[in-house]
């Protein structure tokens, strides 16, 4: 499915691009923010869960789509991750967030800002901090 969605991408860009419509640049720029995104969940996939045997990805913590990359200017993007806890009381939310920010701090090859939250909805302590 997501080969076919890069093809059809692909296919409309171009074909904007031979009608004047687009620029050839403009058409490249979301297909390199969903690459960095893609290598930012690459990292955070396999992180173990703290009380848990599996990793963040198994247990459903975190996918594909909680991962945004925003560009901020050409050297620089903003990473943006929301993640939902394995249950809406988990005592260890703030730590799984911990653990996200140091292994992206230690890992991601390109200069970037984070912004890391919880999935609105989905842990009990949201109503506290507001």
């Amino acid at each position: 499915m997501q080969r076919v969605s890069g093809l059809l991408s692909w296919t409309l860009s171009r074909v904007l691009w031979l009608s004047g419509l687009s620029e050839p640049g403009a058409a490249r720029q979301p297909r390199i923010m969903e690459e960095k995104a893609l290598e930012v969940y690459d990292l955070i996939r396999t992180i173990r869960d703290p009380e848990k045997p599996n990793t963040l990805e198994e247990l459903e913590v975190v996918s594909e789509s909680c991962v945004e990359v925003q560009e901020i200017n050409e050297e620089e993007y903003l990473v943006i991750i929301r993640f939902t806890p394995t249950v809406p009381h988990c005592s260890l939310a703030t730590l799984i967030g911990l653990c996200l920010r140091v292994k992206l701090q230690r890992c991601l090859p390109f200069k970037h800002k984070l912004e890391i939250y919880i999935s609105e909805g989905t842990h009990s302590t949201e109503e506290d901090s507001k």
